[in-house]
């Protein structure tokens, strides 16, 4: 007797072929998320497509920084939880060492799709061995946090907000859980637990972003930035970021995201037990309209 189910079948309509461009400039790799319509919302097409884009630059000797920036009027609009593209139930070719999760029931399904397209990926980004600067204009919200914070260094607009709105949702943040380590404890706690626009300006006070320019800089002041990289060994800017990114392991980080992923997990198994729904009943337009509503806009 098998505990499987009959593999999910999806309806979907992908708006592009392309949702991520590649293109490189001298030493630059520039990535660009390109589903402004949806605000760059992340489905699964996108992720294997930013994969498929880092990769590329990874292989690339000639690319010594790379720019992950966002096409349109937002950075991201975070995880895809109602566009017609929404690919929740479709199998990919995976990346890694985790099954396939259409055939599986209940819990288990979102609990082996996400260790690959979210938390697993965000991991294998954050390990690049190259510089990664995010551009980051409008909204990074939820998933698009996780895009964000995997990156090296973080370049915003004036008029950037950072939020984790999903305990909306009953959820306790985003799969990546970098919260605590990019903001203070107090910090963090407010604005998960509130799930309040963070403005860029009050992100950089705490270092999670490095410069916050106008939109007009924004493209700028990133290629400044990957230019000057680009000058320094490629060795030395490796081994320096591993020796940081160590240290962040040693205080915890990856155990903490290892935690923080079954709690998140247990979230969404509640949220199906009692709602009938793993998001809590809740879906892109009404967390948009919250969020517009909580952010005091019409």
């Amino acid at each position: 007797m098998s505990d499987l189910v009959e593999p999910r079948t999806a309806d979907i309509t992908y708006e592009t072929a392309e949702p991520v461009l590649y293109e490189t400039e001298g030493p630059i790799a520039w990535v660009t998320m390109n589903r402004p319509t949806f605000n760059n919302a992340q489905n699964s097409q996108m992720t294997y497509a930013l994969d498929d884009a880092f990769r590329r630059a990874v292989d690339d000797d000639a690319v010594k920084v790379i720019i992950l920036r966002g096409a349109g009027k937002h950075f991201s609009a975070g995880h895809d939880i109602g566009t017609p593209g929404r690919d929740v139930n479709k199998s990919f070719d995976r990346r890694l060492m985790w099954a396939d999760h259409t055939n599986k029931p209940a819990a288990e399904m979102l609990y082996t799709r996400e260790h690959e397209v979210y938390l697993g990926m965000c991991r294998r980004w954050r390990d690049i061995p190259k510089p990664t600067i995010a551009l980051v204009q409008g909204a990074c919200v939820a998933g698009g946090l996780m895009l964000a914070w995997v990156c090296d260094f973080i370049v915003a607009t004036d008029d950037a907000f950072f939020q984790d709105p999903v305990v909306r949702m009953g959820i306790p943040g985003v799969e990546y859980f970098a919260h605590a380590f990019e903001l203070p404890p107090r910090v963090a706690k407010e604005f998960l637990m509130m799930g309040e626009r963070m403005p860029a300006a009050r992100a950089e006070q705490f270092g999670m972003v490095n410069k916050v320019v106008t939109r007009d800089e924004l493209e700028g002041a990133g290629r400044a930035m990957a230019e000057k990289l680009a000058q320094y060994p490629r060795l030395g800017l490796w081994l320096s970021k591993q020796a940081i990114n160590h240290v962040e392991d040693l205080r915890g980080k990856r155990t903490a995201m290892d935690a923080h992923y079954h709690m998140h997990h247990f979230a969404h198994a509640q949220n199906d037990l009692t709602t009938g729904n793993t998001l809590g009943g809740q879906d892109a337009k009404s967390m948009a309209a919250a969020n517009k509503k909580q952010a005091g806009e019409a």
